[in-house]
């Protein structure tokens, strides 16, 4: 594959701009009908399996979270899921865009990553309803388990 067929290939297919890697092991929380499919199919094909779901039982290089104001505490669902990746890995936090059902404020998201101890280095449009942000521990700083 050429080069300008890889960037081809990574301005429409989410799942690569969001930087997931083959052989990762993707854990997925917050789960429902209205994810968005087409962002789950990209990223198991990247990976080159299925994502786990919330009983997996160890530690993931990345968590998928799918989260809506009315499911709960946000910083408590930050806080799990920092329990849930290996030292280094990131929480790809996916939130309603603005004016949909469940939309989280931008500041909401913030404050509630630097009170879980974690960064945000990045945000994206993750398809037609969802936003995502990358949220990792700070270098240096230890994760809170």
């Amino acid at each position: 594959m050429s080069a300008t067929a890889d960037h081809a290939e990574e301005r429409t297919n989410t799942a690569a701009r969001l930087g997931f890697e083959p052989g990762q092991v993707v854990q997925e929380i917050g789960y429902d009908d209205d994810v968005e499919q087409e962002l789950r199919e990209g990223i198991e094909a990247t990976i080159g399996q299925e994502l786990v779901d919330e009983d997996y039982d160890d530690v993931a290089d990345v968590v998928l979270l799918w989260f809506r104001d009315e499911d709960g505490d946000l910083t408590d669902a930050l806080v799990d899921a920092i329990g849930l990746i290996e030292d280094g890995g990131a929480v790809w936090l996916l939130t309603p865009k603005t004016g949909r059902d469940g939309y989280v404020e931008p500041s909401d998201i913030n404050e509630a990553a630097q009170t879980a101890g974690l960064a945000q280095t990045k945000s994206i449009s993750a398809g037609k309803d969802w936003t995502g942000s990358r949220l990792v521990t700070p270098k240096g700083a230890p994760a809170k388990r």
